[in-house]
């Protein structure tokens, strides 16, 4: 293809101001990311001088207490467990315990025979009976209870010491960055 003098003249200023253009292009993509750099350090500076404090104080005063009273308030229903609910379960387990002696003791079973009528002490007198479904559920459900009860005491009273880990304060960075 041939082109006119005047047309490569067009062509060749076209393409000088087309690189122009590209270079004015670099120049400005250039200085774009020195001041993305800049405000990018300005604010790491900023977030270890202000953000970084401000969240540490707003833990302190708001997280950390309420943490320490759920801690306060755990402590508190543990010991309430251990020193009120255990031991009254435990009575609870004796005294039904003791009756369930008392009423299969031949010498009680002689008294009664002895006091109540005939009649009465038919009605009163258990049924001897073989243990049943509900007895097998009951002992099952007894054992579940004792084992989420040794859990529990066993989650209370276990070794902590992992679970928090203190506050580090960030290493200090030189203002020459």
């Amino acid at each position: 293809m041939s082109l006119t003098r005047k047309r490569k003249k067009e062509l060749q200023r076209l393409r000088s101001s087309a690189q122009d253009l590209w270079g004015q292009q670099q120049l400005l993509l250039d200085q774009a990311n020195a001041v993305a750099r800049e405000a990018s350090r300005q604010a790491g500076h900023l977030t270890r001088e202000h953000v970084a404090p401000a969240v540490r104080d707003s833990f302190s005063s708001y997280v950390r207490p309420g943490f320490d009273a759920s801690q306060r308030m755990a402590g508190s229903a543990r010991d309430r467990f251990v020193g009120d609910v255990i031991p009254a379960v435990g009575t609870a387990i004796g005294t039904a315990m003791t009756v369930v002696d008392h009423a299969r003791d031949a010498r009680a079973r002689t008294v009664v025979q002895q006091q109540v009528p005939k009649k009465l002490a038919k009605k009163l007198a258990p049924e001897k009976s073989s243990a049943g479904l509900g007895t097998y559920v009951a002992v099952v459900l007894g054992v579940v209870a004792a084992v989420g009860v040794l859990y529990a005491v066993w989650q209370t009273f276990r070794a902590d010491d992992e679970l928090w880990v203190a506050d580090e304060t960030p290493p200090a960075v030189p203002e020459g960055e």
